[in-house]
């Protein structure tokens, strides 16, 4: 330790000795040798204070196995797996729920543009099948009503014979007849 007094190098537990070798040489009278000591019992007291710096290799030294400590990991290990596992499955969960949310808006989306579409064909097929412009637009081309013959059904029939409607009903007719 250096003393900042004269600059010499002492420990503090050679205050006698180098204080009396110091005295012998001249370098401290009595009342710096007094204020030292006042000083040094001040300081920490009468243990002295020695400071060595070991150095300590431990690279050959093996950690001895603990059979409680590894359970204890094992378990601990077990427990946050079967918790991250939980966990990703609440995720996994949530997020196909949120998946299915958008999957079912995205097909009512699609069910109400192909209701439109077709309220727009059927008012299409009603504006195009009505009988005064289907008349209209034969006149136009010259075309006229069709004379009693011309017109044949794809059953055979022809147009002349004229159908009156009947009702049939299987049960009641065979009631009726006695058959």
């Amino acid at each position: 330790m250096r003393d900042g007094d004269d600059g010499n190098w002492r420990t503090r537990d050679s205050g006698d000795a180098g204080a009396a070798q110091r005295t012998s040489r001249g370098e401290c009278g009595g009342a710096e040798r007094e204020l030292y000591e006042q000083q040094r019992a001040r300081r920490r007291g009468p243990t002295p204070e020695m400071f060595f710096a070991k150095h300590i290799d431990n690279s050959r030294l093996v950690k001895a196995d603990d059979p409680d400590r590894r359970k204890e990991m094992r378990s601990f290990t077990i427990a946050m797996t079967m918790f991250f596992v939980l966990t990703m499955v609440y995720v996994w969960q949530h997020f196909s729920a949120i998946e299915v949310g958008y999957r079912v808006e995205a097909q009512k989306t699609a069910v109400e543009q192909l209701q439109e579409k077709n309220r727009q064909l059927e008012l299409s097929e009603a504006q195009l099948s009505d009988p005064g412009r289907i008349d209209k637009i034969a006149k136009q081309l010259g075309l006229e009503a069709p004379q009693p013959g011309q017109v044949v059904r794809p059953d055979g029939m022809t147009g002349t014979t004229a159908v009156m409607a009947q009702a049939q009903i299987p049960g009641l007719t065979d009631k009726l007849t006695g058959n």
